[in-house]
């Protein structure tokens, strides 16, 4: 037991997180049928993640109707705001941003809180805008000296990520995207997201949560209804992305296409250094300099243990 005067006592006493572990977070929707079958689970999980049904059953289920609760709750607060008013005017799409690192498993998480939230009342359109789209394309990450920092903060047009978000949450009728190819690993030229005033958008990136910049009044973050932030620890994730980058490499990079094929010929020992090497030049750096500070500003943590899955929530306090 903590002793109350002690200072870890103290920080766990005034930390604007509940903390819930994950059979007491389980039993907060215990009743709730899963409407995903195993097959459409295996298609929505990444590289390496062992994502089943219970899982979903245990984390994911409980969350899409918390979301469900504060869609319904913005709703709510929308009408009575038009009421006192006396203005109608519509509603616009409820902005959910999922934040974490390389290979944490942010996107599967992402996919799968998109299917979830387009079964339940009140949320049936929901869209998916990953940041991958407002990458600089690779010719201006080159002119910019940028390429080896590419995932980094200042590699993102985020004037026209902001933009984006702000046409949204305007209530415009349809806003545009840029189309990011993970085969060529660059900004796909005349290709486009379009998104059409949905009940939900969900953004999901690196770096979604950062503060405004320095000399800027706003940030993308600014204009989220709700933040994710997916968590685990930094040896966990490194494995991780060791394990992924090997699957890559037998898998997708073998395609003479692909922007990686230069290390489809390597050996095992020699992919897995390559990969020990990218994470400890660029992607361990970016977690701890640039994405892990972002934790505190979630409304939501999801903790993540050695085996992929979740093993406590953290839901920020009212």
């Amino acid at each position: 037991m903590l002793d109350p005067q002690s200072p870890s006592s103290h920080v766990a006493q005034i930390s604007p997180f509940i903390e819930l572990d994950r059979s007491a977070w389980a039993a907060l929707a215990p009743s709730i049928p899963s409407p995903l079958r195993e097959t459409e689970i295996v298609q929505l999980r990444g590289l390496g993640e062992p994502l089943d049904l219970r899982e979903v059953g245990e984390v994911y289920l409980p969350l899409s109707r918390l979301l469900n609760l504060y869609v319904g709750g913005t709703k709510s607060l929308h009408n009575v705001t038009s009421e006192f008013l006396r203005e109608r005017f519509e509603s616009t799409p409820f902005v959910i941003g999922v934040a974490g690192s390389v290979a944490v498993g942010k996107s599967t998480i992402a996919r799968l809180l998109r299917e979830l939230l387009a079964r339940w009342e009140h949320t049936p359109r929901v869209e998916l805008v990953t940041t991958d789209g407002f990458l600089f394309p690779n010719a201006e990450l080159e002119r910019r000296g940028l390429m080896a920092r590419k995932g980094f903060p200042e590699s993102y047009d985020r004037r026209a990520l902001l933009r984006f978000v702000s046409e949204v949450k305007a209530g415009a009728a349809e806003v545009r995207a840029p189309f990011y190819s993970h085969l060529a690993y660059d900004i796909v030229p005349d290709a486009q997201v379009t998104v059409r005033r949905p009940d939900v958008l969900i953004i999901e990136g690196l770096n979604v949560l950062q503060p405004p910049g320095p000399g800027h009044r706003l940030a993308v973050s600014d204009l989220f209804d709700f933040t994710i932030y997916v968590d685990a620890r930094t040896s966990d994730i490194a494995r991780w992305y060791e394990e992924r980058f090997l699957k890559l490499q037998r898998g997708a990079f073998s395609n003479p296409r692909s922007y990686f094929h230069r290390y489809a010929s390597l050996t095992e020992v020699e992919a897995r250094q390559r990969a020990r090497e990218i994470w400890h030049s660029i992607n361990e750096p970016n977690l701890l300099q640039n994405i892990r500070p972002t934790r505190s500003r979630a409304s939501l943590v999801l903790r993540k243990g050695p085996d992929h899955a979740v093993s406590s929530v953290l839901l920020r306090k009212l």
